[in-house]
């Protein structure tokens, strides 16, 4: 009797394979990514303004669709990378873009070699994030997360408008260095606040309700300089807490691994579907 031979032929493509996609995440994933070519028209034509607050509504969408995905029960392998490909154009090529053409043309090729720097490192973030995720505490980000990275840039275009400089700022050393600060701030293993296990839906004491629409008020009357100190804050953070850690060594590393990835690499986060990264 001759053993069976194994059948070598392909499957077809369909076969075991999902038809279809969940709309509603996926088009709010689409709005960011929207937003982001948005911002790089506005960029060509010169309205740098429109440019950076079209950063920040990309930034409100990609928060919006992992957590519309977790409610709906709609998280998905495709919707994990496609919302990691648009968070490339919208928070890495964008505001390089946009930094580039308002402040460092005049440096040549030290302008666009900076932010080659700074779309690469947002590559290599965006994907080490998929693969870190479940290894980390989820308490901390390694490295600065892609949209606060892009956030900062849009703050500074912000606040020059701001203080009454709304064209294109004097070629200053400190814009470059920013960009290039920033962009290895991405691929570091400095860590930084998540803010994920936030309770804002639980009790808390009236005085830090007061003080939140006391911010709340701050931030309607003067945004761009509310958002720009925010965001500086944040970015320095990073930074101010591994020095602190090396002055104040703990017996218990914040970043040890919580949880094995168990094969899938592309993962992100426990929603399922994108996020900060």
């Amino acid at each position: 009797m001759k053993p069976r031979q194994r059948d070598l032929r392909v499957a077809p493509l369909h076969d075991g394979v999902p038809r279809g996609i969940y709309l509603l995440p996926n088009l709010v994933t689409s709005m960011g990514l929207f937003c982001g070519i948005f911002s790089i028209v506005q960029t060509m034509q010169g309205a740098y303004y429109n440019a950076a607050l079209a950063i920040l509504v990309a930034h409100i969408f990609d928060g919006l669709d992992g957590r519309i995905a977790r409610m709906t029960n709609s998280t998905s392998r495709f919707g994990i990378e496609y919302d990691s490909l648009c968070d490339l154009v919208s928070f890495g090529v964008a505001p390089g873009l946009l930094i580039y053409k308002w402040a460092l043309v005049p440096w040549g090729v030290w302008g666009w070699t900076a932010i080659s720097l700074y779309v690469i490192c947002s590559a290599i973030r965006l994907a080490r994030f998929n693969i870190l995720v479940g290894r980390i505490d989820s308490n901390y980000f390694m490295g600065l997360p892609v949209p606060a990275s892009a956030t900062m840039l849009a703050s500074v275009v912000l606040m020059y408008r701001y203080v009454g400089r709304s064209g294109l700022p004097a070629k200053h050393v400190t814009l470059l260095l920013l960009t290039w600060s920033l962009a290895l701030l991405m691929v570091s293993s400095i860590k930084y606040p998540s803010f994920k296990n936030l309770k804002l839906h639980s009790r808390q004491p009236i005085s830090r309700f007061v003080v939140l629409v006391l911010l709340l008020s701050v931030a309607v009357a003067a945004y761009q300089a509310f958002l720009f100190a925010g965001m500086s804050l944040y970015v320095a953070s990073g930074p101010a807490l591994w020095l602190w850690s090396q002055w104040h060594p703990s017996k218990e590393a914040p970043m040890a691994a919580s949880a094995e990835v168990d094969g899938d690499e592309g993962e992100r986060d426990e929603r399922g579907h994108g996020g900060i990264a």
